[in-house]
């Protein structure tokens, strides 16, 4: 109470504020305006706007001075950088919040996934909020190290910094009324509900949204956002490393729908974060695209505030956090000096911040645990008169087409075949020693020798492998066991890259400046030997992800996403 009392006198003007930001042009995505005012900070907060004196006064030299940016929905495990790291990469480019779903660590870890995101936020320059994950795992067809029930999410969603329940994949399971989905729902006790719903349209769609859900971030085409948006939903637009759906849905935002969009980077690599931006690169890329500014940072700011119950984010206004960003081009909207409750963050581009002590990380390491397997486990025994079911990629996209292609086939085994880029796709249980091993085929790559092999493949995160040939694949999947969890290039069972992750296998102990170098030597590793794709890891990553259309692959096998079934390899020639 004395405390409230001490920031009202200053913004009743009786008493001098800590901190007065001073000859700003503010950004007030409240009105729509841009107008004049010192900002008054107390305590972390702003307590006034108008005319104030100041204990330390900030000169913003006539610059713009906008609140933080805030990404709607982000899994900082596909960072591959902790927590803290990730805040190094993020802060620079005026992000003051974040939304995350880390059900990748609850995959993995479990709980103690989860307590980690909490914990490692407590003294960052960056509020770290978390959405339940509801999928763990994100469908029966894949083998997680762990489950989470509704009441698993319910011991947490009372936590003031839990927002609600993150996406529900399982939208079949959500429409049609599944006992443990809409206990999933229950279980955010009033709090939003996210939703992962690609394609999804029509009856079944309305009867997602009834059930609770009010976003989603897998729109691809302006008609399906449309949909969706004129039925209620938040529509996140995403831009990430693999997942890139800005431009398209940027058409659908007008003045009178506006407030209903929100920012989004899901899964972004360190490189894309340090180079291109976080949120900021939407902010300048909707802008360029020809979207207002205000309109603009009002989507990155107020809109996903409000959404989420933000209260006291998103705003330049009297009871929200102190975390805005200073800028000289309202065209091209680049933070020059960022500031966590009212202190200096950030600088041309600098992180600033006090180092902070990262939490124990040590029950998150050795999380390998693989059956035996041999390099014939690889083998797919050739059926007369078939036809082989491939997974071909679709550029910029998560989703797949499925297709099909006679089988090259050498010794009666069907084999990869590099004259027509199939090659083939292996995913290995590593959770529980089961001995599960899922094949594929995959068209797309372009390798034209060796392997490429990682411990990230959403959402359970098993061993996943992709190679022009038996052997290399077996040498680079031994290497990520070798590792404790990783990525890996290999070729003529050699390594000629690799980058570990022994943080649950999907995280570097190391710096963002190490952990972005060695991802560039990945990705250089791999077109070495022929890839053809910008960020092939990234795209490995979500080829096991069996609530994504078309086809993927798992460790029980190949996932018909669009049916949610297991499905033959091979098919009757027709």
């Amino acid at each position: 109470m004395e405390k409230l009392q001490q920031q009202l006198a200053v913004a009743r003007g009786e008493t001098a504020a800590q901190v007065v930001f001073r000859n700003a042009r503010i950004i007030n995505v409240l009105s729509g305006e841009i107008h004049d005012g010192d900002v008054a900070v107390h305590d972390g907060m702003i307590v006034g706007i108008g005319a104030y004196e100041g204990e330390t006064v900030i000169d913003c030299g006539g610059r713009y001075l906008a609140p933080s940016l805030i990404d709607a929905h982000i899994h900082i495990e596909s960072t591959m950088l902790t927590v803290g790291e990730f805040a190094r990469a993020v802060v620079p480019h005026g992000t003051g919040a974040v939304i995350v779903d880390p059900h990748e660590f609850a995959n993995v870890l479990g709980a103690d996934g989860i307590e980690y995101v909490l914990d490692a936020a407590e003294q960052l320059p960056l509020d770290v909020f978390v959405m339940m994950p509801s999928c763990v795992p994100a469908t029966p067809l894949e083998s997680a190290a762990t489950r989470l029930t509704a009441t698993d999410i319910l011991l947490y969603t009372g936590k003031e910094r839990v927002l609600g329940v993150a996406e529900l994949m399982n939208f079949p399971g959500v429409y049609l009324g599944m006992e443990s989905e809409l206990d999933k729902i229950y279980a955010a006790r009033g709090k939003r509900v996210d939703g992962h719903a690609p394609g999804l349209s029509g009856p079944n769609l309305n009867a997602y949204i009834h059930a609770g859900v009010r976003s989603d971030h897998e729109c691809t085409t302006l008609e399906e956002a449309q949909e969706k948006l004129r039925r209620g939903m938040q529509i996140l637009m995403r831009e990430g490393t693999a997942e890139r759906n800005l431009h398209d849905l940027l058409p659908l935002v007008t003045d009178h729908n506006a407030t209903q969009f929100s920012f989004a980077t899901d899964d972004k690599h360190p490189a894309d974060l340090e180079d291109e931006g976080h949120i900021d690169h939407h902010v300048r890329e909707a802008i360029r695209f020809g979207l207002d500014p205000m309109t603009a940072l009002r989507i990155a700011t107020i809109n996903t505030a409000r959404h989420y119950r933000m209260d006291a984010h998103g705003a330049i206004a009297p009871g929200c956090h102190a975390n805005m960003m200073l800028f000289s081009d309202l065209n091209d909207i680049r933070p020059e000096e960022v500031f966590f409750r009212g202190k200096r963050v950030a600088r041309d581009g600098d992180y600033t911040a006090a180092p902070v002590d990262s939490p124990d990380m040590s029950r998150m390491t050795s999380t390998m645990h693989v059956g035996d397997f041999w390099m014939e486990s690889f083998r797919v025994p050739m059926v007369p008169r078939t036809q082989l079911k491939v997974i071909d990629l679709v550029p910029r996209q998560i989703i797949t087409r499925a297709a099909t292609a006679a089988p090259h086939v050498v010794n009666d085994y069907v084999e990869a075949d590099t004259q027509r880029d199939i090659l083939k796709l292996a995913v290995i249980e590593r959770h529980n020693a089961t001995g599960n091993i899922g094949l594929g085929f995959v068209r797309g790559f372009g390798l034209r020798e060796g392997a490429l092999a990682s411990t990230v493949a959403h959402d359970a995160h098993n061993i996943i492998v992709v190679g022009t040939n038996d052997l290399d694949m077996y040498a680079a999947a031994l290497q990520l066991i070798r590792m404790g969890g990783g990525q890996c290039v290999v070729s003529g069972t050699r390594v000629i890259e690799e980058l570990p992750l022994p943080i649950a296998g999907l995280v570097s102990d190391q710096p963002l400046e190490f952990v972005r170098k060695k991802v560039g030597a990945l990705i250089s590793a791999a077109q070495s030997i022929g890839c053809v794709l910008p960020d092939p890891f990234m795209t490995l990553s979500f080829l096991a992800l069996s609530p994504i259309p078309a086809l993927k692959v798992t460790d029980q096998g190949l996932v018909d996403a669009e049916k949610f079934v297991l499905t033959s390899l091979l098919i009757e020639d027709t």
